[in-house]
């Protein structure tokens, strides 16, 4: 694509000595732990630079996602005779029958993340991370550390801050928030302890945890640890919705989804939209949904697919998450398409079958990427932005992070390049 029409551009990559330094930083300043996966340095050199009218364009997008996911959301927690049809797990849809029919749990400072991906006709996405979207170290660390290295543009938002900011607005000062997650896994430990700093600069009191220590009384949740005993005001949920039940009976799991007093960020019952199969009910929903339905490929069972012989179609897992076991034609090792053809035929409930768009590649320093831009909203409002690039039109676990930088305005009003 030209540059004088391209939404993005790629900048030249930072010199290597100096991008060295720019990689301890974000390892030391932004908890950046992982910058990198077997063979592939995770950190890109370059940033996405967007120009200032595209990215207006995506954050007006992704709010009008932010707010049709919230209509549906609340209504398929009354629609119990849906659930089965988004490929949930019996013990989840349980949970959400006795949502249903005594209230969900609280909810506060709502945080999402939509993948958008450039294409001949335009902007699509292909999922929406509405449970427990990641990147924040990468979304506000990692791109503000490059932005200091490229005059003439500024990051997205900070979309770390932004939600720092909602608890904040939700809680009292000197309020106790417990940011739940997996303890065993670095890559989510890195994200709450970024978090937790940013929780800190506004006068709260992180404590991290595990879902199973926490206890609930009367609705409420309480911890009683080492770190911290007593009630707590707030939940940070990283630990995805669908992996609760695997927790003991005695954590009290279901809170998540109904009953609790305690707000939290976010609730378990945004893993009804979370699913891949929730274009599947669109047409059996009041909620009004134009703007998924113009961005969103056409989704199907894969049973009503041509899947098996049209290399047109993606599969991709109901509950599947960081692009693990996609089928694209082409973008997909021989191996890992022979488990996919072979769980999907065995399970076609726990699959879908998406049209697949071209995507645009991007040129940059290091050659040809396929980038995708993640665009986060809180409360509704668009916060900042990930982006991730592969070298493959799949964005996977090896994708490399990408900052998203936007052309800083002028007081003329006119967009300065890098």
């Amino acid at each position: 694509m030209d540059v004088t029409t391209s939404p993005w551009r790629a900048a030249a990559a930072i010199e290597p000595a100096r991008f060295a330094g720019v990689r301890r930083q974000a390892i030391f300043e932004c908890c950046k732990w992982d910058p990198q996966v077997e063979d592939v340095a995770t950190l890109a050199p370059y940033p996405l630079v967007l120009r200032r009218e595209t990215w207006r364009g995506l954050a007006v997008a992704a709010e009008a996602l932010a707010a049709e996911t919230l209509a549906a959301e609340a209504e398929l927690v009354s629609r119990p005779e849906l659930h089965t049809e988004l490929g949930l797990p019996r013990a989840i849809r349980s949970a959400l029958r006795r949502a249903g029919r005594r209230g969900a749990a609280r909810s506060a400072a709502r945080v999402m993340r939509f993948d958008f991906h450039a294409t001949p006709e335009g902007w699509q996405i292909s999922e929406v991370n509405s449970d427990v979207p990641g990147g924040f170290n990468e979304a506000s660390g990692f791109t503000r550390l490059m932005a200091a290295h490229f005059p003439g543009t500024e990051p997205a938002g900070d979309p770390a801050g932004r939600l720092a900011d909602a608890i904040a607005a939700t809680v009292s000062a000197a309020a106790s928030v417990a940011l739940v997650h997996a303890t065993a896994y670095t890559d989510d430990r890195q994200v709450m302890v970024f978090l937790a700093r940013e929780l800190e600069a506004r006068g709260l009191r992180p404590v991290l945890t595990g879902p199973d220590h926490l206890r609930w009384q009367d609705g409420r949740a309480r911890l009683a640890s080492d770190a911290f005993s007593g009630p707590l005001d707030f939940l940070l949920r990283f630990f995805p919705a669908e992996w609760l039940p695997n927790l003991p009976r005695t954590s009290g799991w279901t809170h998540f989804f109904c009953g609790s007093e305690t707000p939290a960020s976010n609730p378990a019952y945004a893993l009804l939209t979370q699913s891949k199969r929730f274009p599947l009910v669109w047409e059996r929903l009041l909620a009004a949904l134009p703007t998924w339905q113009r961005l969103l490929p056409e989704t199907r069972d894969p049973r009503d697919a041509s899947w098996r012989y049209d290399e047109g179609w993606v599969l991709k897992p109901a509950l599947g998450r960081v692009g693990d076991l996609i089928g694209v034609a082409g973008a997909t090792e021989d191996k890992e398409w022979k488990v996919i053809h072979r769980e999907v035929r065995r399970h076609p409930r726990h699959w879908v079958a998406q049209r697949r768009f071209t995507a645009v590649p991007l040129q940059t320093a290091e050659g040809s990427v396929y980038p995708c831009v993640g665009v986060y909203t809180v409360d509704g409002h668009a916060a900042g932005a990930y982006g991730r690039a592969a070298s493959r039109p799949r964005i996977d676990h090896l994708a490399r992070d990408l900052a998203v930088l936007v052309e800083r305005e002028s007081n003329d009003g006119q967009c300065r390049a890098v």
